[in-house]
């Protein structure tokens, strides 16, 4: 006779934090969960949240997995860009598989190993700043609960020529997934790393909330890449934050394209002088799909430069809706900012709501926002099927090309061919439909 396995609702108060872990993160974990709690739930009508479907902040069903997962047919999917310098597989938020080939000095380890065995080099970056883009109460509740994740930290002067890959599966009906990755590069050193996230099946909701520090020390540089590919019956958070000091260099790259809902925040502080950051999104929602981007750009000093570029393919009655603000802060001068959001329609019943905003408190800047909405022109149809290409061939060559124009922003041959995989992935299921 077989027991029913009873997991852990991740709206019910967390388990104590594990004994082998440092007492300052228990103490966060405590005051996360506190702050879960009397953090109101938003509400139609609050600005952070205007246009979402209030509806699917509905967590109420989802379930923490603790029991041991099969890891072998998932890390066998785990196929990333050719010689990674190191490749971690998590189901569940377990890691079931870990290679590492990086230069001496470099810490890769898995949240969980490096608060036992490194507990110092974690403290100073993790998530010292608030979420303040609206998912604050759930950014808490990710805290409370938080497990496991990425700790990577690249030493002064280090380069690591090839990325590093983490990909996170999640297995099961109604499971919830609380990932976090913290990457810090040391005055001088670089990294490139790309994260994804799937289902192990096309059916089974499951709820996923992604945290993610990006720290880019003096004259280092971050290239951040994820892709959300999760089935269609799940909903998603990330939450991204990029510290971006003097001469730096960060870039933050999102892919969405799974999901029924899904939520991206992304945050960026320029500290420094010639300091650059560079945000940049591709969304494809199809069928009834729900993107929500949320952006701030932080221009706290003066010569520093960011460049926004989000660009939507709406399909079908699916939804985005982009909220942007550069702000510059009193001081910031010479200030050199950019944010473009482009929406493709593809269809009559798609919506895409845009709100692009600057708050400028500096003498000095250049900084210039936008937003444009549109449909493929006829002229552009005409041209392909004058050349022998059906119409609906065609259509899915511009919107691929339309997408293509921000990942090669990503400077890196492997990587966008990795990243186009996901693309044509999600456009092979259209021709289908």
């Amino acid at each position: 006779m077989s027991t029913a396995i009873s997991y852990p609702s991740i709206l019910e108060q967390p388990v104590a934090t594990p004994a082998m872990f440092p007492p300052w993160f228990a103490e966060a974990q405590a005051d996360a969960w506190k702050r879960f709690q009397a953090l109101p739930a938003p509400k139609r009508g609050v600005e952070e949240w205007r246009f979402s479907t209030i509806s699917h902040l509905d967590f109420h069903g989802y379930q923490l997995v603790e029991t041991p997962v099969k890891a072998e047919p998932w890390v066998e999917l785990s196929q990333g860009v050719k010689d990674a310098a190191a490749t971690l597989v998590f189901v569940n938020d377990q890691l079931v598989h870990s290679e590492n080939h990086l230069p001496d000095g470099v810490i890769c380890l898995s949240l969980a190993e490096a608060l036992r065995e490194c507990p110092e080099r974690v403290q100073p970056y993790f998530m010292r700043h608030p979420t303040t883009l609206g998912s604050a109460k759930y950014s808490a509740l990710h805290a409370a609960h938080l497990r496991n994740g990425v700790f990577l930290y690249v030493p002064e002067g280090v380069v690591v020529e090839n990325p590093v890959h983490i990909f996170h599966w999640v297995n099961g009906e109604n499971t919830a997934l609380l990932p976090h990755t913290l990457v810090v590069t040391a005055q001088g050193a670089s990294v490139r790393v790309i994260e994804t996230f799937q289902s192990t099946d096309q059916t089974s909701p499951s709820l996923t909330i992604a945290v993610n520090d990006l720290i880019a020390e003096k004259g280092s540089t971050l290239d951040y890449v994820a892709i959300q590919a999760l089935n269609e019956c799940s909903k998603a958070i990330t939450i991204n934050a990029s510290e971006v000091a003097t001469q730096a260099k960060a870039t933050a790259f999102l892919l969405s394209s799974g999901a029924a809902w899904a939520r991206s925040e992304s945050i960026s502080r320029l500290l420094g002088e010639e300091a650059r950051s560079n945000m940049l999104g591709v969304s494809v929602p199809t069928r009834d799909q729900e993107f929500d981007q949320r952006t701030f750009q932080h221009h706290i000093s003066p010569g520093a430069y960011s460049d926004l570029l989000y660009k939507n393919s709406l399909y079908d009655e699916a939804r985005t809706i982009f909220s942007g603000l550069i702000f510059v802060d009193e001081g910031a001068h010479r200030t050199d900012a950019y944010q473009t959001c482009r929406n493709l329609l593809m269809s009559d019943t798609c919506e895409a709501n845009s709100m692009p905003g600057l708050e400028i408190n500096a003498d000095d800047v250049k900084c210039s926002h936008g937003s444009t909405s549109s449909q493929i022109s006829d002229e552009e149809i005409f041209y392909l099927r004058a050349r022998g290409i059906d119409a609906t061939t065609a259509r899915q060559l511009i919107a691929r090309g339309f997408s293509i124009d921000v990942i090669s922003r990503l400077d890196h041959e492997a990587t966008e061919e990795f990243v186009l995989g996901f693309l044509d992935q999600k456009f092979s299921t259209l021709r289908q439909s």
